[in-house]
């Protein structure tokens, strides 16, 4: 199959526009944890106080997550989508408005980020429901490496953005261009025209019970989303948050921007490999891919330079890429569309429930232990729960579906 083959789902014109749309919110939501976490360091340099700010906006993600799925398959998905990005574009203003005049406190930017993490709750679930409902299941595989593709390409930029921004004048110019591009990314998505799905009127309980017994009854489902339960933690805490505190005492800020458009560019790679291979058991490819997310944690505890984790963040993002584009797949031409962003947010829920766990408790542990422990120990967990989600069956023989099935 040629290049243009791969790419001709591209001529759908909501296509175009929703694949734009997330490439430029992805862009500033690059740039703003980068900004936001030196931000919280200049008010204060404790590795407790990072993990405060992002729990503050992981746990009313949580929260409002089962809503914003019902939402989803409730209302027309790209007008959530809108509602949601205006609320996010303007909460980042303030934050940056805050850092840029010097008066930001930690409660201050937790409180913000809160409103913004239940923004988010609504923005995830409506995603994963608009390409399945504008291409075919044949099709799905392409778009989905594609958007993959966007994603990973406003990774790179972000992150190379990032660097600049807060190693030359600061956290809050970061917020602030994350901020503009929440609203730009609104104002394509109204433009965006979905096919109605056509439900039963019923209350909200009616349809998380069956959002849950879709959930539920696919094996597969429910054991990646566990061991993501547990996956997320030790990235949330050995990489996003411990990662930024060794990078300051060590190779700078500046640094980290060049790790997080590595991992980028890893990103990009990993999209274009999916794109062409189009694996024929998505998750048994994907589970693998996040093998390659153990270096990133060995190179932070052993070898905190940025060549090396640099190298690492491009492996890391390779085989996340692979994992994300072949579960984007899955769920796409498994799930029911009309149930589809109840069943993610399931997926969301358990994937990022215990992650505030990690967050508030990460600077402590470290604390008692050391830093390279933290992660010493977190690399050998990360491996040891995907290996032994790799040997579950229904996790290994799960097909791609080349067509769409029959009746």
């Amino acid at each position: 199959m040629s290049w243009r083959q791969d790419l001709a789902v591209l001529r759908h014109r909501d296509v175009r526009l929703f694949i734009t749309s997330r490439f430029v919110s992805i862009l500033g939501s690059t740039i703003a944890p980068v900004a936001l976490v030196f931000a919280v360091l200049d008010v204060s340099p404790s590795p407790s106080s990072v993990g405060i700010v992002l729990a503050a906006r992981s746990i009313p993600n949580i929260v409002f997550l089962l809503v914003g799925g019902v939402i989803s398959d409730r209302l027309p998905r790209h007008l959530v989508i809108l509602v949601a990005n205006t609320i996010s574009g303007l909460t980042q203003a303030l934050a940056a408005v805050l850092v840029l005049t010097g008066h930001a406190t930690i409660w201050q930017l937790a409180a913000i980020e809160a409103v913004n993490g239940a923004a988010s709750a609504f923005v995830m679930p409506a995603m994963a429901g608009v390409l399945p409902a504008i291409v075919s299941k044949s099709d799905l595989p392409q778009a989905m490496a594609i958007s993959g593709f966007a994603r990973s390409a406003a990774m790179i930029g972000g992150g190379a953005v990032a660097g600049v921004i807060v190693g030359l004048t600061g956290p809050g110019i970061g917020l602030a261009v994350d901020a503009v591009t929440f609203l730009l990314a609104a104002a394509l998505i109204s433009r965006l025209k979905l096919p109605p799905v056509v439900r039963q009127a019923s209350s909200m309980i009616t349809d998380l019970r069956e959002g849950w017994s879709e959930f539920a009854s696919r094996q597969w489902v429910w054991v990646v989303v566990l061991a993501f339960g547990l996956l997320n933690v030790l990235y949330t805490a050995c990489y996003q948050t411990l990662g930024p505190v060794i990078a300051d005492r060590t190779f700078g800020r500046a640094g980290w921007g060049v790790v997080s458009a590595c991992f980028g560019a890893g990103l990009v790679i990993g999209g274009l490999l999916m794109l062409r291979l189009k694996p024929r058991y998505p998750l048994r490819a994907g589970m693998a891919g996040m093998l390659l997310g153990a270096p990133m944690i060995l190179c932070l505890a052993l070898f905190p330079h940025v060549i090396t984790v640099a190298v690492a963040a491009f492996v890391m993002g390779l085989g996340f890429e692979i994992f994300g584009i072949g579960w984007e797949t899955a769920l796409g031409q498994h799930v029911p569309l009309d149930k589809l962003s109840r069943v993610s947010s399931y997926d969301m829920l358990g994937s990022y429930i215990a992650n505030p766990v990690g967050q508030l408790t990460v600077g402590y542990v470290a604390a008692a232990l050391s830093v390279k422990a933290v992660e010493l120990y977190g690399g050998t967990l990360y491996v040891l729960i995907i290996i032994g989600t790799l040997v579950v069956p229904s996790i290994w023989n799960l097909r791609r579906l080349d067509h769409p099935p029959v009746g």
